[in-house]
């Protein structure tokens, strides 16, 4: 699979190096630091470019920057029409202190309205970037932790659910997009966990069903 990157930080940049490390083509593209950027490729054994050429010919977009960048970096990834995108990105103010879109929308729905020919997939944001080469390297097949998803297009979706289990997470389908509404504010208990209350940061979650 081709995989564009369209924010090169901690999330984007761990991400795209287990996707690399699990066999996909991968581009990396909008970070602060070109220099910075190319060694995260060349460690990676993948690519770096542009968001207009992580954008080109992808079979998904990682869409892992801050909420105050989508509209640049969307402007500079050029017409993303008919791709996936699956989004990280929480809608977090200036402060990293709350949430500027939640209860009756979410960022995941607000991005899918910026680009309404675009068939969007919210994942990987309800765990902190720190956990991701710790899971990856466990190599577990059973017994992973989850990761939740959600997204309006089936096919979408099944991308999602292929990434996720590549970074070996087990994929669980939560539902439509709209459902995002009630991940983001999951995603902001994981990290109240993972940074306020002592227990670090590698820390990940497990949905177990008891017949």
């Amino acid at each position: 699979m081709r995989i564009g990157i369209l924010g090169s930080g901690l999330m984007g940049g761990k991400l795209g190096t287990i996707f690399a490390r699990a066999g996909h083509e991968v581009v990396f593209s909008y970070a602060r630091d070109s220099e910075k950027l190319a060694k995260l490729a060349r460690e990676a054994n993948a690519r770096a470019g542009t968001p207009r050429e992580a954008a080109e010919s992808v079979d998904a977009l990682l869409l892992a920057v801050h909420w105050s960048r989508v509209d640049d970096v969307l402007r500079q990834a050029g017409d993303v029409s008919n791709k996936t995108i699956v989004t990280c990105s929480l809608p977090m103010n200036a402060e990293n202190t709350a949430l500027v879109v939640a209860h009756t929308s979410s960022g995941a729905e607000e991005l899918a309205k910026k680009v309404p020919k675009a068939r969007v997939v919210s994942a990987f944001s309800t765990v902190p970037s720190e956990v991701f080469f710790g899971v990856f390297e466990s190599g577990r097949r059973s017994n992973r932790p989850s990761l939740v998803y959600c997204g309006d297009d089936s096919r979408a979706k099944e991308v999602a659910a292929e990434l996720i289990g590549d970074a070996r997470f087990d994929p669980v389908d939560a539902g439509p997009l709209r459902i995002a509404r009630y991940t983001e504010p999951f995603a902001l208990l994981m990290a109240q966990l993972a940074y306020d209350e002592g227990h670090g940061p590698e820390l990940s979650y497990r949905f177990e069903r008891f017949s």
